[in-house]
């Protein structure tokens, strides 16, 4: 069997998890251009996804984003120059700078909240409401078990 039959008959971990995670990302970014927020890419859930509200340091974006510090601050510049975030000084640290979201990044934030809950809610009901929380406890386990949990 070569092993592209393979893969498509008895997927592995990575290309389950790269399925589904495309599968959520197209959802997400379509729905959000629908939605207003058309310059946005994948990419740019890496500081999207782990912003807080008052602000986040960089360097905590970098790392529970899983990114180097660099595509983070490129990132950000990308985010920036759209409207989504701004870099203020951290009032903890005079040294460090807060990556702030603007008026047009919390809607984003809040709408993805919106859609992904949509999207779980919905392959919950798919699957059933145990079967999913078993699924995701355990896609927990694994992902920690990675060292990336």
């Amino acid at each position: 069997m070569r092993r592209s039959e393979r893969k498509q008959q008895d997927p592995d971990l990575g290309v389950l998890a790269s399925r589904l995670l495309f599968s959520v990302q197209g959802e997400l970014f379509a729905t959000l251009a629908g939605q207003g927020h058309a310059g946005l890419r994948p990419q740019h859930g890496a500081v999207l996804a782990y912003l807080d509200a008052e602000g986040s340091r960089a360097t905590d974006l970098a790392r529970q984003s899983g990114q180097h510090k660099q595509v983070v601050g490129k990132l950000v510049d990308e985010l920036e120059a759209l409207g989504y975030v701004e870099r203020h000084p951290d009032p903890s640290d005079r040294r460090a700078k807060l990556v702030v979201p603007t008026a047009r990044g919390l809607d984003q934030m809040r709408r993805s909240d919106a859609i992904v809950a949509a999207i779980e809610k919905r392959a919950a009901a798919s699957v059933g409401e145990a079967a999913y929380a078993s699924f995701k406890s355990l896609l927990r386990q694994v992902a920690a078990s990675t060292g990336q949990g």
